[in-house]
C-alpha cells in the first residue's frame, strides 16, 4: 500500500471514530469538551455510536451465567485492575440467525467505562457457522481477539470504585463471511469496524456491575 494511501485511509478510520462517539466538532475541527453529569461521578459522557447497522436483524441469545439487565456473577469478574474474581469466561447459547450466516463473533463491551470511547472486554470471531454456543473451550477456527487491556481473551468486568453503575454489553454477530481475514493482534476497534460492514444480525444480552 503506497504511503499516501495509508495516511488517508488512517485519517478517515481517526475521522470515523471521532464521529463514532457522537462528539460535536468545533468550528477547527476539535470535538467540543463533554459537560460532567451528575448521575455520572467524577466524569463526562459521550455516547458511541453503535457499530451494528439498522438492517440487521435480532435473534436470541441466553446464558446460564447472567440475565439481561441483571448483575454479573462475582466469579466471572476480573482479576485485575483491583478487582478478585475468577475471570471466568461468560457461556453462551444463540437462535434464529439469518439463514445467510456463515460465521459468528462475540464482543463484550463496557460503553460506561471512563475513556471516552470505552472498553473492550472480550472479542471472538471466526466462529463457524454452524456452531450456537460458547463455553471456555471455543471451536477449532474461533480467533480470540486482543482487549483494551492488551491481552488476548476474555477479561471480566472491573469498575473503578465508587463509579456508576457499568452496562456490560455481550453481543453475537451473526456475519455474512467465514472469516473476519484479521489476526489476533488486531486493535479491538479496528477488528470492530472490520466486522461493521458484514453484520447480518445481532443478539445482545447486558450484564451490569458496581463497585
Amino acid at each position: 500500500m503506497k504511503k499516501s494511501l495509508r495516511t488517508g485511509v488512517a485519517a478517515a478510520v481517526v475521522a470515523g471514530t471521532a464521529l463514532a462517539g457522537g462528539a460535536t466538532l468545533t468550528a477547527s475541527g476539535e470535538p467540543e469538551p463533554t459537560t460532567p453529569s451528575t448521575d455520572r461521578p467524577g466524569y463526562g459522557y459521550t455516547k458511541i455510536r453503535s457499530g451494528v447497522p439498522a438492517s440487521a436483524e435480532r435473534f436470541t441469545v441466553t446464558s446460564p451465567d447472567v440475565r439481561d439487565g441483571e448483575a454479573l456473577p462475582a466469579d466471572t469478574w476480573a482479576d485485575a485492575f483491583g478487582c478478585t474474581g475468577d475471570n471466568r469466561q461468560i457461556r453462551l447459547s444463540w437462535s434464529g440467525a439469518p439463514e445467510a450466516t456463515r460465521s459468528y463473533a462475540i464482543t463484550m463491551f463496557d460503553p460506561d467505562a471512563p475513556t471516552g470511547a470505552g472498553f473492550w472486554h472480550w472479542l471472538v470471531w471466526d466462529i463457524p457457522g454452524g456452531h450456537t454456543n460458547v463455553d471456555p473451550q471455543l471451536p477449532a477456527g474461533a480467533i480470540t481477539g486482543t482487549g483494551d487491556s492488551g491481552k488476548a481473551g476474555y477479561l471480566g468486568p472491573c469498575p473503578p470504585s465508587d463509579d456508576l453503575t457499568h452496562h456490560y454489553e455481550i453481543t453475537v454477530y451473526a456475519l455474512d463471511i467465514p472469516t473476519l481475514g484479521i489476526p489476533a493482534s488486531t486493535p479491538p476497534t479496528v477488528a470492530a469496524f472490520t466486522m461493521s460492514g458484514h453484520i447480518l444480525g445481532y443478539a445482545r444480552i447486558t450484564g451490569t456491575a458496581r463497585r
